[in-house]
């Protein structure tokens, strides 16, 4: 009797953006950041275990399309993503992305999800996990200047993980800043309004910028630089995009998420290729220091890593299949005889006389 090999299941689960966005509310914020940051201190604990490379970029005149893979011996993921930060003048967002987790034995994407919510979400637990490991433990006071679309999940992130209770805020678009109040008036923080990126950072234990402008910015200059701050440099994620001037850099101890792509893409790309960085990993399993003194002055340099994508995804799978929401969808094709693949086009109705 001929043994029967069972066919593997190559149903993939689909999140979309509204299914997502239940699923955030469902749970709550809170507990997507703080399991996401948890994942993402788990995944950078064995840094050595993935199959790393700097992400693919497309660059154009007004934005740049990605791709940002990266697998260990069980998972792959990748995720497209883009930044066009004149998309908010046609009704769209600066940045939209999907992506995927898929078997590494058998190659079949195991799940397809927005990645648009989820970034935004991975990015802030990102910044709050390298604040909570190298700002001052008591840092209260956060400035944030850039007050648009990653903005509200960032002081969220940093309320709820770091223990941030002030947060003091600049644009140059004041009408983002009145949206951010409005989306955080009944969030237990303090929101301060200023009117120059200087007047906000004043006193600040730990300053954030979020721009999306792509242009070699400085929003932070030296004489803004006060003994024992922390800067969360966020937007400055591309060639081209920065937001830190040089010498906050020289002054700073500098950590960043993955050096080499850090090195083109981040506020240190103006910098020698000597320069010396951390990588975060390196500290949050104590191989490096991190903060070394009450007054030291320390940048996270982030560009967004693949390896965070992979954590998010890894996460919100997980609370997916948990909660038993989203969609198996058939988004590849499932074949009695694996080496007929034109079989399935036969079996479907009127398919030949479609094609012919």
């Amino acid at each position: 009797m001929n043994q029967i090999t069972p066919q593997p299941t190559v149903a993939t689960l689909y999140l979309s953006a509204p299914v997502m966005a239940q699923l955030i509310n469902d749970i709550g914020v809170h507990a997507c950041l703080s399991g996401i940051a948890d994942n993402i201190r788990a995944d950078f604990s064995r840094w050595n275990e993935f199959d790393k490379s700097a992400r693919v970029a497309n660059h154009s005149k007004d934005g740049v399309i990605e791709l940002m893979p990266i697998s260990d011996n069980s998972l792959y993921s990748f995720k497209y993503v883009n930044g066009h930060p004149k998309n908010t003048r046609i009704g769209l967002s600066t940045v939209m992305a999907f992506g995927v987790l898929a078997d590494v034995d058998t190659g079949v994407p195991l799940l397809l999800s927005e990645l648009t919510l989820t970034t935004a979400l991975r990015t802030a637990a990102t910044s709050a996990l390298a604040a909570k490991t190298l700002a001052r433990p008591n840092s209260r006071v956060m400035a944030l200047i850039g007050n648009g679309a990653q903005s509200e999940f960032q002081a969220v992130a940093f309320q709820h993980i770091v223990g941030i209770e002030e947060i003091r805020l600049f644009d140059v678009d004041p009408a983002a800043t009145e949206k951010l109040v409005r989306n955080l008036k009944d969030s237990g923080l303090k929101l301060s309004v200023y009117q120059s990126t200087a007047e906000a950072v004043k006193g600040a234990d730990i300053i954030t910028t979020v721009t999306a402008d792509k242009t070699n910015a400085t929003i932070i200059t030296p004489e803004m630089i006060e003994p024992g701050m922390h800067i969360n440099g966020v937007g400055g994620d591309c060639p081209g995009k920065t937001e830190l001037h040089t010498e906050v850099l020289s002054m700073s101890r500098v950590f960043v998420e993955y050096a080499p792509q850090s090195r083109v893409e981040g506020d240190i790309q103006h910098m020698p290729a000597d320069f010396a960085v951390t990588e975060l990993w390196e500290v949050l399993v104590g191989n490096l220091p991190g903060r070394q003194s009450a007054n030291e002055v320390t940048v996270f340099d982030s560009v967004g890593f693949a390896l965070e994508d992979y954590s998010a995804l890894r996460f919100m799978r997980g609370v997916a299949l948990e909660l038993g929401m989203g969609e198996m969808i058939a988004l590849i094709p499932e074949m009695a005889d694996p080496k007929n693949l034109f079989g399935v086009l036969r079996s479907a109705p009127n398919a030949l006389r479609r094609v012919a």
